[in-house]
């Protein structure tokens, strides 16, 4: 399991072959083994195969071409529709439209994902996550038909690969882990965790093509702006407010 975890690679392109419905059923039924937040499991997962649904999916995810080519399309949601209304039926005042709620649901939804993901990738499946899923919230809302108290927090496409890629590189371990407390990094160290990324060929070749100085700046100014995760930032607390979060 270890040197499976170290080897694995995110998978974009897939072939042809469908994945059968019993296999799918066999990884969610053990991800759904997961831990989650007081046992509620306050989350879902839309299951879409249909070429139809997955285009109107397309353009919230900025028209990545995994969304329609993957056989299957996995929508993760904090869901706390079912459980308020499991509450409500049994005379109970459920009190989770805050965002407390959301955020434990989330939670719990991302973790439900992972497992889904390691189940998938140990069974033979190839999987990508789509980091999309809260840029363009809403429209997954409307082509999902999502009640109130479920949002879409992440999404996995999943397919058996047409091709096997690169392993993605990864900082070194030092740069994501602290014992007993947080030790905050001089210069030295962030140019010691950073200087084997900056010197691979094809991130060169990635601030050479964007026309930047540094690696870092091609995070900044093109790929990751302030200007867009403050539109983005707006948008998604529209969608929370909407679906009944932000009460």
């Amino acid at each position: 399991m270890f040197e499976f975890l170290t080897n694995r690679r995110t998978v974009r392109n897939y072939s042809d072959k469908k994945i059968d419905a019993a296999l799918i059923e066999k990884i969610l039924e053990a991800a759904a083994q997961s831990s989650n937040t007081g046992n509620m499991q306050t989350y879902s997962v839309v299951v879409t195969t249909n070429d139809e649904i997955k285009k109107q999916l397309v353009p919230a995810h900025f028209n990545q071409p995994m969304v329609t080519q993957a056989p299957v399309v996995l929508t993760f949601c904090a869901d706390f529709n079912r459980f308020s209304q499991w509450c409500k039926q049994r005379n109970a005042k459920p009190g989770y439209a805050n965002f407390q709620s959301f955020m434990a649901a989330a939670i719990d939804a991302i973790i439900f994902a992972q497992t889904v993901a390691v189940a998938a990738e140990t069974a033979g499946l190839g999987i990508c996550y789509l980091g999309t899923t809260t840029y363009n919230a809403q429209e997954i809302i409307e082509a999902l038909q999502l009640p109130e108290l479920v949002v879409p927090v992440t999404t996995i496409t999943l397919g058996y690969p047409e091709v096997i890629p690169p392993i993605t590189d990864r900082l070194p371990l030092q740069s994501v882990v602290h014992y007993e407390r947080y030790t905050d990094f001089t210069p030295e160290k962030i140019g010691a965790i950073y200087a084997e990324k900056e010197q691979l060929e094809f991130y060169k070749n990635f601030v050479a093509e964007n026309k930047k100085e540094t690696l870092a700046q091609v995070f900044t100014d093109v790929r990751y702006t302030r200007k867009n995760n403050e539109f983005f930032s707006e948008k998604f607390l529209k969608a929370l407010q909407q679906q009944g979060f932000m009460k």
